[in-house]
């Protein structure tokens, strides 16, 4: 679609963002019959964070099977855990076949998102023009803006810089002196390929993260000929994997000691694969396994053992031109510098430009006391705006697109609700969004991620984990199942008819209502 006309446009709904959250939000409308709507999307494709992150060794650590839409199954996975390129691929032909990128609007990116309270619409001020929208569907998700880490002198380093997830291909490394800064999942995908390459590497690491065996395996041409020919098969995998994901949650979520023998598993990993006694000591993680993100690799150890690597435990204290020096006052050279420091996941950026019926924008209230949101999806004074990933959806065991896809059919029936009563605003109620979350809290409390003894990126400054979603998936789905209008606060249209369904005749009502709780 085009983005060159500078007038506003009006839409029924916009969609902030085309990776699976917002691809799966354009497929769900238009099959509901709500095909007035226009996708935003900063990048040229459609992808997201599988578009972005291009590094070495890129892919997924849940398996394809589950990775990817229940209503798209793919038969074509090479692999039982998908390298970035393929999933990449699958979210543009399933884009394709869907019949949608026609109202997909690429390289422009969302600047401002304000609700009208007069008009009862978003304006949504764009690179390439405004719009004005019924509705809002902020897809962005949470690794979306890179995080550069605080080190003094960082941006006069004189060699090659970048972070992981915009990874620079021009930059040769073999024979080089790299160095990677971090341990985290993107980091220990990385250091095995650069370390194949270079003729030295530092990785730099703060935590020493828990590393279990990659169960990776290629799929042969008899098995995918199956999968493609047999669809009770692919469900048979999907199903098998899903529930065996859901075996962690009682661990993670309530009986947090219940990971002992897993964790037994990962320190026996961790023994075979380093022989030297002071490498494997400052692998070895100092807080209870699920605290933060279990990692999964076969080679990340081998990488960390070999020559050319040196693993550096000691801070870094400052950046001084092409050399990184530590506490210890020791100064290493270095030709590449890659940071792989993860993303903005607790204060959301978008979030300062989202202003809301009180005029203060969403990063405002975030600030008084922490990322929340009514089922990971709206947000009290922000009117007609639904998040898709939103605060504490995350998770830390299965695939993200199961939650996807619950919030989309959330969503879909929130925009049902409204054309068929002729609601041109819902608005969660604040003391409903506050019981929501107040409950969450309580819960994360007896959780590994409270009590596991780490200090992760799932904890905002306040101490509260807003990333995670505490439950198991299925009863997300479950409380998610239809829109409870009796949450929220209503606004009917003046003139009914302008929200009319093909296949829905609104009912009048008075021009502000609430619907009891």
């Amino acid at each position: 679609m085009s983005s060159s006309t500078t007038a506003t446009r009006a839409v029924d709904h916009l969609v902030v963002g085309a990776g699976f959250a917002g691809l799966c939000a354009a497929i769900k409308l238009d099959e509901g019959g709500e095909r007035d709507f226009v996708v935003i999307e900063k990048g040229s494709d459609v992808g997201g964070t599988w578009r972005d992150n291009t590094y070495p060794g890129a892919a997924c650590d849940v398996p394809s099977q589950l990775y990817s839409y229940s209503f798209a199954p793919n038969p074509d996975w090479t692999m039982s855990f998908s390298p970035q390129p393929e999933i990449h691929a699958y979210l543009r032909a399933v884009a394709e076949r869907s019949g949608t990128l026609d109202r997909f609007v690429f390289d422009t990116a969302v600047t401002d998102m304000t609700w009208d309270v007069d008009a009862q619409r978003w304006t949504v001020t764009t690179t390439g023009g405004s719009w004005s929208a019924r509705t809002l569907v902020v897809g962005s998700g949470g690794l979306s803006e890179p995080r550069l880490p605080e080190i003094e002198g960082i941006e006069g380093f004189t060699g090659r810089l970048f972070h992981s997830a915009a990874w620079d291909h021009d930059t040769a490394l073999a024979g080089q002196r790299v160095a990677v800064i971090g341990t985290g999942a993107s980091a220990i995908q990385i250091i095995p390929e650069v370390q194949a390459l270079a003729g030295h590497l530092d990785v730099y690491q703060r935590t020493a993260p828990w590393v279990m065996p990659r169960h990776d395996r290629t799929y042969g041409r008899l098995e995918r000929a199956a999968l493609r020919h047999l669809p009770g098969l692919q469900k048979a995998y999907r199903t098998a994997i899903y529930w065996g994901r859901e075996t962690y949650v009682p661990p993670f979520t309530r009986t947090p000691a219940a990971l002992a023998p897993v964790q037994r598993l990962a320190l026996s990993n961790l023994e075979k694969a380093i022989a030297d006694p002071g490498l494997r000591a400052a692998l070895t993680p100092d807080f209870r396994m699920g605290c933060k993100r279990i990692l999964i690799s076969n080679r990340y150890y081998p990488a960390l053992a070999a020559d050319n690597t040196e693993l550096v435990t000691d801070p870094i204290a400052r950046i001084d031109g092409n050399r990184v020096v530590t506490a210890d006052g020791t100064e290493r050279a270095v030709d590449v510098l890659v940071v792989a420091t993860g993303f903005f996941t607790t204060e959301l950026p978008i979030a300062e430009l989202v202003t809301g019926r009180t005029g203060r924008t969403l990063a405002e209230r975030f600030a008084e006391s922490g990322m929340a949101a009514f089922k990971g999806t709206a947000v009290p004074e922000f009117p007609n705006l639904f998040f898709i990933v939103g605060p504490n959806t995350g998770l830390g065991h299965s695939s993200m697109v199961f939650m996807i896809e619950s919030q989309v059919a959330y969503i879909r029936d929130a925009v049902r609700t409204m054309r068929t009563h002729g609601y041109a605003a819902v608005e969660v109620r604040e003391h409903v969004a506050a019981a929501y979350n107040a409950d969450l809290q309580g819960r994360m409390k007896r959780t590994v991620w409270s009590t596991g003894g780490c200090s992760s990126w799932y904890l905002d400054k306040h101490g509260n984990n807003t990333t995670l979603w505490p439950r198991s998936t299925f009863g997300f789905r479950r409380l998610l199942a239809s829109f409870d209008v009796a949450s929220y606060h209503v606004s009917a249209a003046a003139d009914p008819t302008d929200l009319s369904h093909p296949s829905n005749t609104p009912q009048t009502s008075t021009r502000r209502k609430d619907v009891s709780a």
